[in-house]
């Protein structure tokens, strides 16, 4: 039978929106969820008294026009603070020369390091983390840097999330979080979606755990040396799922990204991993010990072992949510605290500041995201929406 070119174009027209369709209906089963963001308002004084603290705190502004401000450390010896900005490529250091609990001084210490965030001080010695490079920097005693020294550059690309951070262990050794190159993916770099483990010269790197889609905040309870992290889950799985995840890290575990999530619970858009279903895989991960609504984005992380908050606060930990997009209503937007028992076992979350979402969620003036307890038990929480630094003291 003979076609007609009518009929033949009819048909190639038919196939290829049935297609369409078909890819399009995939697509949509596979991304669910909203955006959502609310719109930022510029930050003015008057909104310091939208913040929400416990009773007994109090938060001033420990300094303004910190662009992009991020990840913090201060010196145990000059007690000059250091920040970093992915955006400008730049550190700050700050200084409170006069002891107001206040910045009086603000240098660019370090240009010209694209995306560099990660920062830890160790022996008188400024760690930083960009994407695939670690450094390292003399302190000198005015507070000023010497030259950045590599050691090393062949981190894995950034990819969805570049932002590296980094600790030192009780062990001595430094720890470099590596997020995953994708939302969920399998990756062919078997060091994304990690936490790895150095030494302090850069040498003998490993990978000290894995399944952790995106752990930039991390830290050791002080008593009982455990490393705890939160992770952010997987975007486009509905406004509740998956929740974001404290986990209790462990050498050579898996914590099951991008197959599971939660108390080890198979992701139903992944594709099946090799060799195994997805349920029998996840049950060999370690599952979750406390969950926390989805989309929060958590960011930094630290355990509280110092004098001015009262006792009760002493190795709790301290956790910033840098606020959420993929969801139709926002959440995160604060920093939480996270009560642990004796034992060191974390028991639940609680809001410690928040208030920066304002108008019902329309609008907000903050996005927290970096945190640091200073030398004198004061809390700073940076927040590079607006390029504020806040301070939180607590008085009786």
């Amino acid at each position: 039978m003979r076609i007609s070119n009518v009929n033949t174009t009819f048909l190639i027209l038919f196939l290829t929106i049935t297609l369409r369709a078909q890819i399009h209906r995939e697509a949509w089963e596979v991304l669910k969820g909203n955006t959502n963001s609310p719109s930022k308002v510029e930050f003015k004084d008057s909104y310091l008294k939208e913040l929400k603290l416990p009773q007994g705190f109090k938060v001033t502004i420990y300094a303004k026009g910190v662009k992009g401000a991020r990840m913090i450390a201060q010196s145990p010896d000059n007690g000059v603070v250091y920040i970093t900005s992915p955006k400008q490529g730049s550190v700050y250091a700050l200084y409170d020369t006069d002891k107001k609990g206040k910045a009086n001084k603000i240098v660019t210490t370090l240009k010209g390091i694209k995306n560099v965030h990660g920062i830890a001080i160790n022996n008188k010695q400024l760690y930083l983390c960009a994407p695939e490079k670690l450094m390292v920097c003399d302190i000198m005693k005015d507070g000023s840097v010497s030259k950045p020294k590599t050691l090393i550059s062949d981190l894995p690309e950034g990819g969805r999330h570049e932002n590296r951070t980094i600790g030192f262990g009780p062990d001595g050794m430094l720890y470099i979080s590596v997020g995953s190159s994708c939302n969920a993916c399998i990756e062919k770099n078997k060091e994304h979606a990690t936490i790895l483990r150095a030494a302090i010269d850069g040498s003998k790197r490993n990978i000290f755990c894995s399944g952790l889609r995106n752990t930039i905040g991390f830290s050791w309870h002080p008593i009982t040396k455990v490393m705890w992290g939160m992770d952010q889950g997987s975007d486009w799985r509905g406004n509740d799922t998956p929740p974001e995840e404290l986990n209790k890290l462990e050498e050579g575990q898996n914590y099951g990204w991008p197959y599971c999530y939660s108390k080890s619970l198979p992701d139903k858009e992944m594709e099946q991993p090799r060799n195994s279903s997805k349920e029998d895989y996840c049950k060999k991960t370690v599952p979750s010990v406390l969950d926390y609504q989805a989309h929060s984005s958590p960011i930094a992380m630290v355990f509280y072992n110092s004098n001015m908050f009262s006792e009760e606060y002493k190795g709790d930990a301290f956790i910033a949510f840098h606020g959420s997009w993929n969801r139709s209503s926002p959440v995160g937007y604060k920093v939480v605290r996270v009560r642990f028992n004796k034992s060191g076992t974390p028991e639940k979350f609680e809001d410690f500041m928040s208030g920066f979402l304002i108008e019902n969620g329309k609008k907000q003036f903050g996005r927290p995201a970096g945190l640091c307890v200073l030398n004198d038990g004061s809390l700073l929480v940076s927040d590079d929406n607006n390029d504020m630094i806040y301070r939180i003291t607590y008085s009786k």
